[in-house]
């Protein structure tokens, strides 16, 4: 990475990934000369803490990225398509978590470890995948390179932080309730979340498929180039607080046995093979948290369909699957001589 600074921006910064955000800049050196925290106007004139120091929270206005290099997003979609197109044509490069421009052609969809050329040339607006999607994604990309992939089948098991820091005050509360003998009270999520699963991440869609489904199935095959991949996905919250799991099938386009695709999953960037259940060795979500590489175990064969292979994928979803690649793609920037 060069010796230059830059003055980095992140929008949404009091957030539970604006937060992470942070820390994974300060955790992976990124070199940060000024670091601009924004946020609404009812958070600003608050401190945060970054680099052992307190730095104030600024109000989000149009004119706030004066000056500013590079800025991550982690506001909702409705701020991004408000705020990021001024901040690139104020000579930022904005790296945007929302799925505002996620399936906009014109933007490119980035995980490092499997497309890092999509960001191209002239960069001014990238977006960061879904979090269920680019962990998915980490875990296929050398699959995918050495066999190819026809159908994907995706079951997901999302933690609550997914949906916000109410999300995980929320389970928090309905756990000491219901342990007190108390009615839990359901505000967040439709119904109780806690000891609880709902198949439910997004809203409906008259195919009865929901968002979050359809943002699987449509990223995954923008990231890989290849609209020609199935993909059904179902996506279920649950009682977790840090870590999504995903239950993976794939059917590849040429034969690859499971031993071959843990050889090359444990030699693939950003993925950590833990697959050994006769000791009782496989990811889980507690195993994933707080880090920042994608775990696969469980590999084996489908022997439904010709070519069919079975895995177990576990990463931190506001880590790996949203701050963390973030901050990845910043650095590729920096490394291209983009920023």
């Amino acid at each position: 990475m060069s010796g230059e600074q830059y003055r980095v921006a992140v929008v949404g910064a009091t957030g539970a990934v604006g937060n992470r955000m942070m820390e994974v800049l300060e955790e992976r050196r990124f070199p940060v000369g000024e670091l601009k925290p924004l946020a609404s106007a009812r958070s600003a004139g608050g401190k945060l803490s970054f680099a052992g120091r307190p730095v104030p929270v600024e109000e989000l206005k149009e004119d706030s990225f004066e000056g500013v290099r590079l800025a991550l997003f982690s506001a909702g979609a409705g701020v991004s398509r408000r705020f990021a197109p001024l901040a690139a044509q104020a000579g930022c490069v904005v790296v945007d978590n929302s799925s505002a421009f996620r399936m906009d052609p014109e933007k490119p969809l980035v995980v490092p470890e499997v497309n890092p050329d999509a960001v191209g040339r002239r960069p001014t607006i990238i977006a960061n995948p879904n979090c269920s999607t680019i962990q998915m994604v980490v875990a296929l990309k050398p699959l995918y390179d050495a066999a190819g992939i026809r159908r994907i089948v995706v079951t997901t098991f999302q933690a609550v932080s997914g949906t916000g820091k109410r999300a995980v005050h929320e389970l928090e509360s309905q756990v000491k309730d219901l342990e007190a003998g108390r009615e839990p009270v359901v505000q967040v999520y439709p119904f109780q979340i806690a000891f609880n699963c709902l198949p439910h991440i997004g809203s409906f869609l008259e195919d009865g498929y929901t968002e979050e489904e359809m943002k699987m199935v449509n990223e995954t095959r923008k990231i890989f180039g290849d609209p020609d991949i199935g993909v059904c996905a179902t996506t279920v919250r649950v009682p977790v607080y840090y870590g999504h799991s995903e239950s993976v099938t794939v059917e590849t386009r040429r034969p690859l046995s499971p031993e071959k695709a843990r050889e090359l999953l444990a030699a693939a960037p950003g993925v950590t093979v833990v697959d050994d259940p006769s000791n009782l060795r496989y990811p889980t979500p507690l195993m994933a948290a707080h880090k920042d590489d994608t775990f696969v175990g469980r590999i084996r064969k489908d022997p439904s369909v010709e070519n069919g292979l079975t895995l177990w994928v576990v990463s931190d979803n506001i880590r790996k699957g949203a701050a963390t690649n973030a901050v990845q793609i910043a650095e590729l920037l920096v490394e291209r001589g983009l920023l």
